[in-house]
């Protein structure tokens, strides 16, 4: 199960803040190239260069952002998810190499003093502003980054709000300069400089194993594999796999069910499974669940029976009116042994509709696996088919020990069909039964 339309439709909003930021931080950049230029303040060209890195790097993302949202086609099946995480990595060494610019920078500013005599009322303006437009952009690319679960976003989003420190740091710079108070201004530049370049290693890392199919999310996994357990007709969850793809992970499960399960709804138990994941994590694209027949070493069985006499309890002639029920255990070293009883307290009612249902409702926290009995209503064989239930056909007046026996010797067949109900009567029952 796929929902690559409305994954496009979060890529799109990607790219629009993506381009958006880039307008942005490119017109801030220009900015302070030209006053730095005219005033001649070297710690704002200085910055100007640094956000001309930031303009690339957010280009890039918009660039991997529109590969990403292309259609898959016959060539690349699994679309171009994963163009976004290649740039995410580009970002990352872009980050890296303009935290070395910035800490080479700072240390020739360690020995720099500054000669200006007149206060620079521009640079401090366009510095000011720097860091207003730094903080706006961060919080939007954050708030988009998360919202579609874009790595490229997100490590512009870090990047900008680490240049909201720097410009910032930029502006101290200039004050200090100004004030011809030497050391600090570089001291400072170098330690952002510094968490620039760790920012960088991260951005760079993190894509890596992403490309490696490296398990990001293994609380993720966890979930997934609890939630898939409480599905009615899965035995067994194995090897729950995440793949990240670009903003979007792709998830593949094996499920275990009964071995009488017919294809028809194994295939139904498997798009249940694919829909409940889909539909409780927007950021999974696609879900590919294998089933296999599980190997049980228990099975519990229910028995219509008359009275309560242990293994020699007689079977009653109807599942519903059966007075009494025995719950077996039947263990595959050939041993069974009684596990409970349960009366019928449907029969004493006035309103003995759907008496089968009602009982079924009752019993099926055993987490029943067989039924025998000699006959059965529609109704009641439908519920308990899409509870995965078997039902095998038996004799009235035997022994539960003697239907336990002919199990075993393999001498019971499966009932195929109910007697007939109405059809109206299985909907309303079903309704009842949810």
């Amino acid at each position: 199960m796929e929902r690559s339309g409305e994954h496009r439709e979060l890529l799109k909003q990607g790219r629009q803040v993506a381009i958006t930021a880039t307008i942005v931080i490119f017109l801030l950049a220009v900015a302070k190239f030209a006053i730095g230029y005219l005033f001649q303040s070297q710690i704002l060209i200085a910055d100007a260069y640094h956000s001309g890195v930031d303009v690339l790097a957010i280009f890039a993302s918009w660039f991997g952002l529109q590969l990403a949202s292309r259609k898959k086609s016959a060539k690349f099946p699994y679309g171009l998810y994963r163009a976004e995480t290649f740039v995410t990595l580009a970002i990352g060494a872009f980050i890296t190499w303009a935290g070395i610019q910035n800490l080479l920078e700072g240390y020739k500013k360690l020995y720099i003093l500054a000669t200006d005599q007149a206060f620079p009322l521009m640079p401090v303006i366009v510095s000011g502003a720097s860091v207003i437009v730094s903080f706006l952009v961060a919080k939007m690319e954050r708030r988009a980054g998360v919202f579609i679960n874009s790595g490229a976003l997100k490590a512009n989003a870090s990047e900008a709000f680490l240049d909201t420190g720097t410009s910032v740091v930029v502006l101290s710079g200039i004050l200090l300069a100004h004030a011809k108070i030497p050391y600090i201004e570089g001291l400072i530049v170098m330690f952002i400089a510094v968490l620039i370049i760790r920012l960088g290693i991260m951005n760079v890392w993190t894509p890596m194993l992403i490309l490696l199919d490296a398990n990001l999310d293994p609380r993720l996994q966890v979930a997934i594999e609890n939630r898939i357990a409480l599905i009615d007709g899965v035995k067994r969850v194995n090897d729950v796999k995440i793949r990240q793809s670009g903003p979007f992970r792709m998830v593949e499960c094996n499920i275990a069910t009964k071995p009488s399960v017919s294809v028809f709804k194994a295939h139904e138990l498997a798009s249940t499974v694919e829909k409940i994941v889909t539909d409780e994590h927007r950021e999974i694209e696609s879900v590919f669940v294998h089933i296999e027949p599980v190997q049980q070493h228990t099975l519990s069985a229910i028995v219509p029976v008359k009275e309560i006499d242990g293994m020699n309890s007689r079977v009653h002639g109807h599942f519903g009116r059966a007075p009494y029920f025995v719950i077996l255990k039947l263990h595959d070293t050939g041993t069974a042994e009684i596990e409970d009883f349960y009366y019928n307290e449907f029969l004493e009612k006035k309103d003995q509709i759907h008496i089968a249902v009602k009982v079924i409702k009752v019993i099926i926290k055993h987490d029943l696996d067989i039924v025998f009995t000699t006959k059965i209503g529609e109704i009641a064989f439908h519920m308990l088919k899409d509870n995965f239930i078997d039902i095998f056909g038996t004799e009235e007046d035997i022994t539960v020990g003697e239907v336990v026996k002919q199990f075993r010797e393999g001498r019971l067949q499966m009932i195929a069909g109910p007697h007939p109900a109405e059809e109206s009567e299985i909907r309303h029952a079903k309704e009842d039964f949810k």
